[in-house]
């Protein structure tokens, strides 16, 4: 297959996925016009919204599947959807969480979710029913995504996050350690609970002695060089589910701090060795991973073992050319 993802890269995902369709004889590429500190570009090729609607017309004729991110195509009004369409090019929407997310559903569901800034529920309505004219299927990195998009698309597949495990050399935390170091890396605080996290911190280093060290302004490089130092690893606890930076630490080893809703938890068959914990419980989760050296190494080769099965890029990418050839297919 000859597959082109577009327009935006979602911390690493575009290039990950497309250098797992590549390790299986496939072609793969990816455009994206949005660059950050974070310096993703495996895979990638840098470009801007004009030079991305310049090569649509000729990525139809040459590309056999269109993977889309984030709510977004190739032209901003969608128009290459219709396009695609009427060359009869399958297409496929990959939806990442907060350009689908309602208020009103995710208040319902998780009293602790931050949906300041967030897109109007008549803007993400009126998205989602011209993307799925066009677009029958759709992808979601997990179940907390899932209601948000099932009642527009005819199939919604769950693929879980890639890591590139060979970048992820296990540094499982140090029986030995009394002095246990915390990360915690917000790229955008006010929605991870940084400033709940903090307080919480405060609290417990006038009990426990720890270090804690909080990321930002780093690229993905030298952030991860710091995640493998870490002993605990502090995600985020709003939101609840886990993403990235929590399949990261757990390929790493790490004992990850992130909260995932109750009713989320009976997707992982509990496998999850995640330490689940919202603002309320954070105190009560992070105290016995502090004290304890030998439960700190327990969660994360715990946490390995679960990246290794289900965030593995070569079984993630098995999966993806499963759903495209159930496109190419047309079923």
């Amino acid at each position: 297959m000859k597959v082109i993802h577009v327009p935006l890269e979602i911390a690493g995902q575009m290039g990950i996925l497309c250098g797992a369709l590549k390790k299986y004889g496939h072609q793969a590429m990816g455009y994206n016009y949005f660059h950050t500190a974070l310096g993703y570009t495996n895979n990638i090729l840098p470009a801007d919204g004009y030079e991305i609607v310049n090569i649509i017309g000729e990525a139809i004729q040459h590309f056999d599947m269109f993977h889309f991110h984030y709510m977004l195509t190739a032209i901003s009004d969608f128009r290459d959807l219709d396009m695609l369409a009427s060359a009869g090019k399958p297409a496929v929407m990959q939806h990442w969480g907060s350009d689908v997310r309602k208020s009103s559903i995710a208040t319902l569901l998780n009293p602790y979710v931050n949906m300041k800034d967030c897109p109007k529920e008549e803007e993400i309505h009126e998205k989602l029913l011209k993307v799925s004219k066009y677009i029958s299927t759709a992808i979601v990195q997990d179940y907390e995504v899932l209601p948000y998009v099932a009642p527009y698309y005819k199939k919604v597949h769950v693929l879980p996050v890639a890591i590139e495990l060979s970048k992820f050399v296990p540094a499982y935390p140090s029986i030995y350690e009394t002095y246990p170091l915390v990360v915690h890396a917000p790229t955008q605080p006010q929605y991870k609970g940084t400033e709940i996290i903090e307080r919480v911190v405060n609290v417990l280093q006038k009990e426990i002695p720890f270090r804690y060290k909080r990321i930002e302004h780093m690229n993905h490089a030298q952030a991860k060089k710091i995640y493998r130092q870490a002993d605990i690893i502090i995600d985020q606890l709003l939101l609840g589910s886990y993403g990235i930076l929590s399949a990261e630490s757990m390929a790493f080893g790490k004992p990850v701090i992130t909260y995932v809703r109750d009713d989320l938890l009976c997707y992982y068959a509990n496998e999850l060795p995640i330490c689940t914990a919202n603002p309320d419980t954070l105190y009560d989760v992070l105290r016995p991973l502090l004290l304890s050296a030998g439960l700190r190494n327990k969660k994360g080769r715990e946490g390995r073992k679960f990246a290794e099965k289900y965030h593995d890029s070569n079984i993630v990418g098995l999966q993806l050319i499963k759903i495209y050839e159930q496109l190419l297919q047309g079923k």
